[in-house]
């Protein structure tokens, strides 16, 4: 659990005693005393809390803001991303989480650097997740964005869902983004996202034949990390709460 969800109602201004499920959600986003976190009520609206007091069996919220408008947005965007070099994975995965992405599955692409690769020159890939906690920490939000395994490109097609739209960044074909959505409304994307050299036509071959339609962000060739945070941001202003 990762969404600090109480099962009563909260007032600013009071502090409020958290164990079990709320307590392992708090644990789990690293917070300590000092830390201020969002949580829900039984009533379904955010609020924002200081730790007072914390150990292992509970913990003591101290409840000074609300929000008037919930912090999640009703889009799911699951981001299927091409890992990249350096530190761009780390980039991403910060800034898609403040945009309200739900899901980051990192792959292997053709033309893509390996994990293996990666790993070799600095151990990085364990970090993804607290970066993820992080983020949310530092946007308010009341949800951590899971990230996931990596993967290899067929596997990350095979493990999509049956239900949303799904949506391919390709420079060569794609259709214009914005009529896609339009046409196809939804609440839940998957949205595919490749590396600096972009995918081959037989990886593009393949996701259309799982459902994926190729789409352009304009005429200009973005870095997969701009390509990436532009496009969450385009489907969270089109369909989510950017709007």
């Amino acid at each position: 659990m990762d969404r600090i969800v109480l099962d009563r109602k909260v007032d600013i201004g009071k502090e409020v005693l958290m164990k079990g499920p709320p307590l392992e959600a708090l644990c789990f986003q690293s917070s300590r005393v000092g830390c201020l976190v969002t949580l829900t009520d039984s009533e379904g609206s955010d609020f924002r809390g200081r730790v007072t007091r914390l150990s292992e069996t509970e913990a003591s919220i101290f409840i000074f803001d609300t929000f008037p408008s919930p912090t999640e947005s009703s889009l799911e965007i699951i981001l299927l991303q091409a890992l990249p070099e350096k530190e761009r994975m780390e980039l991403i995965i910060q800034k898609v989480t403040e945009l309200g992405v739900s899901t980051i599955v990192p792959f292997k692409s053709e033309r893509s650097t390996s994990l293996k690769e990666r790993e070799a020159k600095q151990r990085k890939a364990h970090r993804w997740q607290h970066i993820a906690v992080k983020a949310v920490q530092q946007s308010r939000r009341a949800r951590v964005p899971y990230v996931g395994e990596y993967q290899a490109f067929q596997e990350v097609l095979e493990d999509c869902g049956k239900d949303g739209l799904r949506v391919l960044l390709w420079e060569k074909e794609g259709e214009n983004l914005k009529s896609v959505l339009r046409q196809q409304p939804t609440q839940k994307i998957y949205a595919m996202v490749g590396p600096e050299g972009g995918f081959t036509e037989d990886e593009v071959k393949l996701a259309k034949k799982k459902g994926f339609i190729p789409v352009k962000l304009g005429q200009r060739i973005l870095r997969t990390e701009t390509a990436a945070i532009t496009m969450v941001g385009i489907l969270q202003y089109e369909l989510g709460d950017l709007s």
